[in-house]
Parts: C-alpha cells; sequence; structure tokens
C-alpha cells in the first residue's frame, strides 16, 4: 500500500508560516531553499511550504499562478513504475516523466524526487519510491 509521506502548501510568506507550525506543532525545520521554501517534519510527514507559482510553473494543476493553501500531496510507493502503471490504468494525468527522474539522479540531485501526476479534480499528486526527507 502507498503512503502520505508528502504534503506542499503554498503562500506568499514561506517562512512565516514554517515559522507558525514550528511553533504550534513542535515541527522540526529540515531545510530552506535559495527560492525561500521551507521543509519541515514530524518524523513521519515531510510539509514542504513554498512560495506561490508563478505563471510559467508546469505543476500548478487545478490551481491558478497566485493559489494558497495545499498545492500537492505526495504518496511514497514500493515500486515506481507499478504506480505509473496503475496510475496510467485509471487515466492519471502524469506531468512530468520519469526521464525526468533519470535526470534529476544522473545530476546528482536532491535524494528525494518525485513524478508528478494529476488525478481527475486536477490535484496534483507525487509519486516516489526513495520517499522524503524527514519521514519514516
Amino acid at each position: 500500500m502507498a503512503r502520505i509521506k508528502h504534503i506542499a502548501l503554498t503562500t506568499k510568506e514561506p517562512g512565516k508560516v514554517a515559522d507558525f507550525y514550528k511553533a504550534a506543532f513542535g515541527l522540526k525545520e529540515l531545510r530552506r531553499s535559495p527560492n525561500g521554501a521551507v521543509f519541515l517534519s514530524d518524523g513521519h510527514i515531510n510539509l514542504a511550504i513554498l512560495n506561490t507559482k508563478g505563471e510559467e510553473s508546469p505543476d500548478m494543476g487545478a490551481h491558478g499562478p497566485h493559489f494558497t493553501g495545499i498545492h500537492h500531496f505526495g504518496f511514497e510507493v514500493d515500486d515506481l513504475d507499478e504506480a505509473c502503471q496503475k496510475l496510467d490504468g485509471v487515466n492519471g494525468e502524469r506531468l512530468t516523466g520519469k526521464d525526468h527522474i533519470d535526470r534529476t539522479m544522473a545530476a546528482g540531485g536532491h535524494a528525494n524526487f518525485e513524478m508528478k501526476w494529476s488525478g481527475p479534480d486536477g490535484v496534483v499528486i507525487d509519486i516516489s519510491h526513495t520517499g522524503w526527507e524527514g519521514t519514516d
């Protein structure tokens, strides 16, 4: 069974929102990206707090470019190819291809990466066979 291990919020003030979740719930800060994104964890789920997406972002799904709120969530899967076949079988829409993952790994990219899909409602879904930083 796939496991939800990642949730991403978009906001205009990632640092301020991250500070709120750290103070309110004791989440641990994992890192901050040069683009302002902040990554937190409760030890089980990775919470990415991202800047609002621009017009050029390919992974907006059903959201407009300045959407704030839950943007997407991610499932850790045991077998990436099998998960892709299942998503294809239920008419999931592939937003990024597996070649994106292969290029990321070849370039020595971050250890937790994902493929992006969307469901019938346009909500973006990440799938990853490596998981996310700060998850068990």
